[in-house]
C-alpha cells in the first residue's frame, strides 16, 4: 500500500488540533545566521479594542502565515560583462559582509534562455530552510506582502506551492528583476518571504516545530534531491516517491 493512503487515513483520524509542521536547516554551516521562521504579526500603535490588529479576520489571516527573514545584507546591481553575459555587481565591495566567493555560492542568475520574460532577469538565493509534515500539507511560498519597504524592490518575488508531506526540499528565494536600472537592496533581519500551510481542514491552525534531522529523514531527502536536474516535471514522480517515504518524517 502506498504511503499516500496511510497519510490520508492518519489525517482522517487526527481531525482536531493544530496541524504540526516541522522545519529544519538542511545545512548546519553558519546556521546562527538563519533565524527561525515566525508567525506573521502586524504592528499596532494603539491598544483600542476596535484596533485592526485585534480584528478576528485579521488574526485569522495572520495566523496562517510564517515569515522567513533575510539572513544577509545585500546591495546588488545588474550588469552585463564584455561578452554581454548577465552578471551581478556587489555594490558594497570590500564593505560587504558577504565575501565574493560566498556571494557566488548563494546568489545565481538563471540562464537567460530560461527567463520567463525577455530582458527580465531571474535571480535565485539559495537557502537551507526545509519544511515537513506527516499529514497532507501544502506549502505556498509568497512575497512578504505585510512588510513595508521604504525602498521598494525593483521587481517581483515569485514562489510556488508543493506538498511538504512527500516532497521536502530546501527553499529558494526567486526574484524577477523588472527594473534593472535600480539596485536590489536586501537587509538582514527583514522578512524575505512568507510561507502559508494548507491542510484538508482550513479551520485548523498550524503549529511550527523544529524538527530533528533523523537518519530516515535525511536518507529520504537524499533519494529525492537532485531530481529536478534530470526530470522536467518533478510532480509526476510523486507516486513513485510515496513508495519509499518513511512512515514518519517529523520527530
Amino acid at each position: 500500500m502506498h504511503i499516500h493512503f496511510t497519510i490520508e487515513d492518519d489525517q482522517k483520524n487526527i481531525g482536531e488540533g493544530p496541524i504540526q509542521v516541522g522545519w529544519f536547516l538542511i545545512e548546519d554551516k553558519a546556521s546562527i545566521l538563519y533565524e527561525p521562521p515566525y508567525r506573521m504579526r502586524s504592528q499596532s500603535q494603539t491598544k483600542h479594542a476596535k484596533s485592526a490588529s485585534r480584528c478576528p479576520a485579521v488574526l485569522q489571516l495572520e495566523s496562517r502565515y510564517f515569515a522567513v527573514n533575510c539572513p544577509f545584507d545585500f546591495h546588488l546591481r545588474f550588469a552585463r560583462d564584455a561578452q554581454g553575459k548577465p552578471t551581478l555587481v556587489n555594490v558594497l565591495g570590500d564593505q560587504s559582509p558577504v565575501r565574493a566567493n560566498k556571494l557566488r555560492e548563494l546568489l545565481t542568475i538563471v540562464n537567460e534562455n530560461e527567463w520567463r520574460t525577455p530582458q527580465v532577469p531571474i535571480l535565485q538565493l539559495k537557502l537551507p530552510y526545509c519544511f515537513i509534515a506527516d499529514e497532507v500539507v501544502y506549502l505556498t511560498q509568497l512575497d512578504a506582502f505585510g512588510h513595508y519597504r521604504k525602498n521598494p524592490l525593483p521587481g517581483t518575488i515569485f514562489g510556488g506551492r508543493f506538498p511538504i508531506h512527500i516532497w521536502p526540499r530546501p527553499l529558494m528565494w526567486a526574484f524577477e528583476w523588472h527594473d534593472t536600472s535600480k539596485d536590489l537592496i536586501l537587509k538582514r533581519g527583514e522578512p524575505l518571504f512568507y510561507c502559508q500551510f494548507d491542510g484538508y481542514d482550513p479551520s485548523r491552525t498550524v503549529k511550527l516545530l523544529q524538527a530533528e534531522k533523523t537518519p530516515e529523514l535525511m536518507q529520504y531527502m537524499d533519494q529525492i534531491s537532485g531530481v529536478v536536474n534530470y526530470v522536467s516535471q518533478t510532480f509526476s514522480l510523486f507516486n513513485e516517491v510515496e513508495k519509499v517515504r518513511p512512515k514518519k518524517l517529523l520527530k
